[in-house]
């Protein structure tokens, strides 16, 4: 009797820890993002949602109301009260955000980045775009629009985004050496998260240099606004706008030439490889160079980045196919 009584015993510990071990490999994976409600982070979230549905994941995301660094802050604050296991951030502004991501991490919790390079803060950081091989290419598809003549504007979300504003220098370099007749309008103009900034600054950029050929806005709203300048200015086919935006918000715009094209990665995709990473890290897994990611391929981190080039061509051809996908 005290054989089966010892037996019974060892094997209750052994179930308890074994539930034990099981619950320590999940949590919560919050993921805060620059702006909630654009098309943008709606296809990331629905990215977040069906990855964490088929890893058993409990993954959601949270969009702020504006792409306000502060905003941010408050909700990952929220998530470190709320004992999340992986916080996810897509920064406004990543110096802002360093301390509380430190915070995160000194409660233990795993902390990924996307669009936001060697991240201060952060475990991962991860990109589905170099950022020299996305500026360069809007750069050139610009030159090619313009004749490699002529003014141009560059737009980013904000003058705090690292990854923007690194395509604007990529591009902006890759100008100035490669055609040395097109001249940059000001430095460059943090609007570009915001659909109504960046038509009004638009606006007025076409008013002050009636001779402008184009603009470069780096930052999902940026290219819609500008467009809608440009249709509003009756400048369609005169002023060329590119860059990265959501296929179904600008699929009009496109087809009527006032956007004239650009390159993004999947919104959804990226949703996807944050749960993706976060289900590898809570399980102990560790991410080492010539590694098989799914949504990533085989990855050669370097620093705390893990960074792939998955560019997609935005144009007439494949806009009505990537709006379809839900992008």
């Amino acid at each position: 009797m005290r054989k089966l009584l010892v037996a019974a015993v060892a094997a209750s510990l052994s179930i308890a820890s074994a539930f034990s071990a099981a619950a320590q490999e999940t949590g919560k994976v919050g993921v805060v993002v620059k702006i909630g409600g654009i098309p943008w982070f709606n296809a990331m979230e629905a990215g977040i949602k069906e990855r964490g549905a088929k890893l058993g994941v409990d993954a959601f995301m949270v969009g702020p109301t504006s792409a306000d660094p502060a905003l941010q802050v408050r909700a990952i604050e929220d998530l470190i009260a709320q004992g999340v296991k992986v916080i996810g951030v897509v920064p406004n502004d990543a110096t802002v955000l360093e301390p509380v991501l430190s915070k995160a991490q000194s409660n233990g919790i795993i902390v990924i980045t996307h669009e936001s390079p060697s991240q201060k803060g952060a475990d991962w950081n991860f990109e589905l775009a170099s950022a020299t091989g996305f500026g360069e290419a809007h750069a050139e598809l610009l030159a090619e629009k313009t004749g490699g003549k002529g003014k141009y504007a560059v737009f980013v979300g904000s003058l705090t985004v690292p990854l923007h504003n690194a395509w604007a220098d990529a591009a902006i370099a890759h100008l100035k050496e490669k055609y040395p007749e097109m001249q940059l309008v000001g430095e460059r103009y943090g609007v570009a998260e915001d659909v109504d900034a960046s038509r009004k600054t638009a606006l007025d950029l076409i008013s002050a240099h009636p001779d402008l050929k184009g603009f470069l806005a780096f930052g999902s709203q940026g290219p819609i606004g500008a467009g809608r300048a440009v249709e509003e200015r009756r400048k369609v086919g005169e002023i060329f706008v590119l860059g990265p935006f959501s296929p179904g918000q600008g699929r009009k715009l496109i087809k009527s030439d006032a956007i004239s094209g650009g390159f993004m990665w999947n919104p959804k995709q990226a949703g996807e490889v944050f749960v993706t990473l976060a289900d590898r890290l809570m399980k102990g897994g560790k991410i080492e160079a010539g590694d098989e990611i799914e949504g990533l391929g085989k990855v050669t981190p370097d620093g705390n980045n893990i960074i792939v080039d998955q560019l997609v061509t935005i144009n007439k051809d494949t806009v009505d196919q990537l709006a379809d996908m839900g992008l």
